[in-house]
């Protein structure tokens, strides 16, 4: 990809930190802190040199009609050549689209929350 890429951050994904340290708690103060020198001194600097290097998002299986639907009301919201990727980083899941020179990171999860809340992003 050439030129530099630009890396930004959605406010549902600045929900989903908050989210992840209120969900973590008290105890879990020092694996927020953790996730977050991981996210700015490793992952962003990592995403930004290699965007492709997470896997793609909508090559996972879905077996149920609503998540069919789901999947199909997503990539209507795709352009040609967005890559929608996650990326896991320990016990969480980051998903981020790569639009153009942009990656716009869109959510991140711990893998025992809920899943992601895309329509939010989408409205």
């Amino acid at each position: 990809m050439a030129g530099k890429l630009r890396l930004l951050f959605t406010d549902n994904f600045a929900r989903n930190l908050d989210a992840i340290e209120s969900f973590l708690s008290e105890e879990g103060r020092a694996a927020f802190q953790r996730l977050l020198d991981r996210l700015f001194d490793e992952i962003c600097p990592q995403v930004a040199r290699f965007p492709k290097s997470g896997r793609f998002f909508l090559e996972h299986q879905v077996g149920s009609t609503e998540a069919h639907a789901l999947v199909e009301r997503l990539q209507e919201r795709l352009r040609t050549g967005d890559e929608l990727r996650e990326f896991v980083v320990d016990a969480f899941l980051v998903l981020y689209l790569v639009r153009g020179s942009r990656v716009y990171f869109l959510s991140i999860k711990h893998h025992r929350q809920l899943s992601y809340d895309l329509l939010r992003f989408w409205s």
